[in-house]
């Protein structure tokens, strides 16, 4: 079983092929042909906890492990680790473990891109990003490389980390800005992009009427990135229905009806000049497409 580092895991994900990995992934499960079970979280010493993300499908399983122990940053050590290790199905045998950090960073981006897509969009050329951590410079690589984001504005709590990541952004050839106050940006931007952990809405209510938001931060009922009145304007469609009852705050604090939102897997696009919401949680298959992906690109080389 070979290991691939951080460097190595980002290098058998690229972009494109990503997006592609896990709209198939979408189709195996709408089919039934591929399944998870659900998360199980195991209390570790040091007030820490061990996550367990299992997944399968007709020909390949995945075992996503994460810990976090919030004492770490004190110590200087990462608060999340994580690792994914990729197995046949029909046997077991184990054939690759990745960089679960880095995984998670880029499967998520890549997930925004292929449920905005099922919504029934593609492209995009202003961009909003509230935030400015990995999740946030995922999100910007993905976009400007697979819908051609060219005009990108940057908001964070730390002007600083929105600075770095413009400029990160310039030198791949972005007009990449960082901005103090985001309500003039939401007004103009095409697709508005939420990775942030607070508790609180970050993004203005006031948006275009064909505007993408995309909602990838709050991962608790009791945390949410998207304001009610907003959420209650859009078409909403989110990665899975379960995960999103449960998890999406920001559905759940605006009474969303359920019966309107729709799932990834079999989502219908709608009608263009909808305002659109794309929320997303996580989940354990999303973790095999990009395991897949990596191993295949892997026995390419």
């Amino acid at each position: 079983m070979r290991t691939l580092n951080a460097e190595e895991t980002a290098a058998a994900l690229p972009w494109g092929a990503l997006v592609e990995a896990l709209l198939q992934m979408f189709e195996r499960e709408r089919l039934g042909e591929a399944y998870a079970s659900p998360r199980t979280s195991v209390p570790l010493a040091a007030g820490g906890v061990m996550l367990l993300m299992p997944a399968a499908d007709l020909h390949f399983a995945a075992l996503k492990t994460v810990t976090v122990h919030a004492g770490n940053a004190e110590q200087g050590l990462p608060v999340v680790q994580g690792d994914v290790t990729l197995m046949d199905a029909a046997t077991g045998t184990r054939l690759l473990a990745m960089d679960g950090n880095v995984l998670t960073a880029r499967r998520t981006a890549a997930l925004s891109l292929a449920g905005a897509m099922r919504a029934g969009r593609g492209g995009a050329e202003r961009m909003l990003l509230i935030g400015a951590g990995v999740q946030a410079r995922a999100h910007a690589e993905a976009f400007a490389e697979v819908w051609g984001v060219r005009h990108l504005k940057i908001h964070a709590r730390a002007q600083a980390h929105a600075e770095a990541l413009a400029q990160h952004m310039r030198s791949r050839g972005v007009d990449a800005s960082a901005i103090a106050d985001p309500t003039a940006a939401a007004e103009e931007s095409d697709v508005i992009v939420a990775a942030t952990n607070s508790q609180e809405p970050v993004v203005p209510s006031r948006v275009r009427p064909d505007a993408t938001v995309i909602a990838v931060g709050a991962y608790r009922a009791d945390m949410a990135e998207v304001p009610p009145e907003l959420v209650r304007r859009c078409a909403v469609f989110v990665d899975t229905l379960e995960g999103a009852r449960s998890e999406a705050g920001d559905l759940i604090r605006a009474g969303v009806d359920w019966s309107a939102v729709q799932a990834f897997s079999s989502a219908q696009p709608v009608q263009q000049g909808r305002l659109v919401l794309v929320k997303t949680v996580g989940h354990a298959l999303w973790d095999l497409a990009a395991a897949r992906l990596a191993y295949v690109n892997q026995q390419q080389q």
